[in-house]
């Protein structure tokens, strides 16, 4: 049985700009994740600068910074078994040219950096993402209606 989770997404600057947003998230609604947290926010250098540190001494990272405050992104919180794993598999990788046709990378984008969408990588890093993200009161617990017909008895 898989273990309920919490991961993070982000819709970056160009899915805003591209008017992406409903068909993005529709394709989590469709797949049965939980939407546990939804808002709009503008990133500032502070938490880009706290949220991409792993890049901090890369020669992108100035440019990776100027796309994310280009427009305002749309954060999410998406629940469900094993939704870190089954959210990354559904964004695809990275890098969009390879990514297969079906993953929101694969059908939307075609570079690296403007590559649509952000998902937490692991377990460890979603905990940590959300609470950078999001607060408490801005993350809702509430039973869906549609639970049971997501999960057999033995996975709920």
């Amino acid at each position: 049985m898989g273990t309920k989770e919490k991961t993070l997404v982000l819709l970056k600057p160009d899915a805003l700009q591209r008017n992406l947003l409903g068909k993005i998230v529709e394709r989590f609604e469709q797949k049965g994740l939980k939407i546990s947290g939804l808002k709009m926010m503008q990133l500032s250098d502070v938490l880009l600068d706290e949220h991409y540190s792993h890049h901090k001494d890369k020669p992108f990272f100035t440019g990776l910074k100027s796309f994310m405050k280009e427009s305002p992104v749309v954060a999410m919180v998406l629940e469900g078994l094993e939704a870190v794993s089954v959210v990354r598999g559904m964004c695809g990788p990275t890098q969009s040219r390879t990514a297969p046709p079906g993953t929101i990378r694969g059908d939307f984008s075609m570079s690296r950096q403007a590559n649509i969408i952000h998902a937490s990588d692991s377990v460890e890093n979603a905990e940590k993402e959300v609470w950078r993200f999001f607060n408490q009161d801005e993350i809702f617990d509430y039973q869906k209606i549609d639970f049971e017909q997501i999960y057999v008895e033995d996975e709920r």
